[in-house]
């Protein structure tokens, strides 16, 4: 059950969208069964509030899970109704928010139950990519409604009073929720399904509304949004230093310093979330080697690797952008891949998933060197090699295959009188920004206080890009 003092289902939306904006449909649809005393209970429009409304006056439809009506589980004609808001999107082209508060499945309906599940999984399957789906969770989200969150594209989770998870704590083996909360907000952030965790269901809803004003509402269109009102000239003094952690170097060069991270807890080593630049909203994509506080103090170190978590973080990110016209940047600054035995069991496929996400996309694509750029792990950040339309690189930026140090002892490891020294100097000419650009494969050297202006006029030169690929089915990676 919800705690006490959360918001009632339609509060939530009454909260979510704008004043008087809400109207209900199928309001009068309750259960069918009439098994185990079901005749004898009162389902008020069998557990959940579907119908549309205005967000920013964005339309929206939106559907929320009431607890207090049977733990908020879901029967046949609950699911019902969800798939019909899910049928209307697709054909209007509006984005769909599900406000989840669920027990999980209406045992007392058993088969109708699960064929209800089925039914919203295939339409939410259908929907991907044509619709933006955004799911928050305010209490439970259990078993097969955690992989209905999960099928979602943005996933949010107040932090104090939801739970998150497929097998509770106390059925995992060697565990218990005392020794280790599963589906506490607290390890659901550091795992790969939310994308945000944000205490309080007020403080949630409104950045859920936040998340749908820099959105397209389909994917016919782009995400525009409010007219920008920051300098687009502006100079971004600090942007060398801060580049190390591009959780603040966004923030510095967004419009109005904005910047929204996804999955911030998760994977690290890799940045992703939104910025505006001149009101077009654009995913970024960027490697972290220092984590600041608000006072500029590192408070963590990472290695300039590639990580299997990273990986699939970041190219989930770019297939999101690529299927909503969303245009991607990316801040590099990788040197090789993870060397560990776990990793190295998984991170060939991560980096083909990553490496397949940013050439199979055809939104414009912008990516700015900031510090080296080695080897196929460079090539895989979004290079020109792949399909990158702009490379920039900062002037003290190294673009090669590693190293030069490591290249030289590689090279001449058979030969005792070789000057290992001299060969790694001799290495290093080809590494600079220089013989980069002077073979085309950087667009252009800059200033690092000029990126703001030169990636935003870049995106706006790169506004009207078309590409009509090969047709095909789907890739297969």
């Amino acid at each position: 059950m919800s705690n006490t003092n959360a918001l009632s289902a339609k509060a939530r939306i009454e909260t979510l969208v704008d004043e008087n904006s809400f109207v209900e449909i199928g309001a009068m649809i309750t259960k069918r069964s009439t098994d185990f005393n079901m005749q004898e209970k009162s389902v008020p429009a069998d557990g959940v509030i579907t119908g549309y409304g205005l967000i920013q006056n964005n339309p929206v439809y939106i559907y929320s899970q009431d607890a207090s009506a049977m733990n908020g589980t879901i029967g046949e004609m609950h699911a019902k109704k969800i798939a019909h808001v899910y049928e209307l999107a697709m054909k209007t082209g509006v984005p769909v928010i599900g406000l989840i508060d669920c027990a999980g499945m209406r045992l007392q309906e058993s088969t109708d139950a699960l064929a209800g599940f089925g039914k919203i999984y295939k339409v939410k399957s259908d929907a991907s990519g044509i619709v933006p789906q955004i799911s928050a969770v305010f209490g439970n989200c259990g078993g097969g409604v955690a992989v209905l969150a999960a099928m979602s594209d943005f996933t949010f989770m107040e932090e104090k009073n939801a739970k998150l998870f497929v097998n509770s704590p106390n059925t995992l083996d060697g565990n218990y929720a005392d020794k280790l909360d599963t589906a506490s907000a607290k390890f659901q952030k550091t795992a790969s399904t939310v994308d945000f965790v944000i205490e309080g269901e007020e403080e949630v809803l409104n950045s859920v509304r936040e998340l749908i004003t820099i959105l397209p509402q389909n994917n016919n269109e782009t995400g525009i949004s409010d007219e920008c009102m920051d300098d687009l000239n502006r100079v971004v003094d600090a942007f060398a230093a801060e580049a190390a952690d591009p959780a603040v170097a966004l923030a510095d060069l967004g419009d109005n310093n904005f910047f929204l991270e996804e999955k911030a807890g998760y994977a690290k080593e890799m940045v992703t979330g939104f910025i505006c630049l001149d009101g077009m909203t654009v995913g970024a994509v960027a490697n972290r080697t220092a984590e600041f506080d608000e006072n500029g103090k590192t408070v963590a170190k990472y290695d300039a690797r590639l990580t299997t978590a990273g990986c699939e973080k970041a190219a989930a990110f770019v297939k999101k952008c690529d299927a909503f016209n969303i245009p991607v940047l990316t801040l590099t600054n990788v040197e090789g891949f993870a060397t560990t035995v776990d990793e190295e069991i998984t991170i060939a496929g991560a980096v083909a998933k990553l490496t397949n996400a940013f050439a199979e996309a055809d939104v414009p694509k912008v990516n700015l060197i900031t510090g080296n750029a080695y080897g196929s792990a460079y090539v895989a950040m979004n290079s020109k090699h792949i399909g990158a339309d702009m490379v920039f690189a900062l002037p003290d930026a190294k673009v090669g295959m590693m190293d030069a140090d490591v290249a030289a002892k590689i090279m001449y490891a058979d030969d005792k009188d070789a000057d290992v020294a001299a060969k790694a100097a001799e290495f290093e000419t080809q590494s600079g920004t220089e013989a980069a650009a002077a073979r085309g494969y950087i667009d252009s050297v800059i200033a690092p206080e000029s990126a703001r202006k030169q990636l935003l006029f870049a995106f706006e030169m790169l506004f009207t890009k078309s590409e009509y690929p090969i047709g095909k089915k789907h890739g297969t990676i």
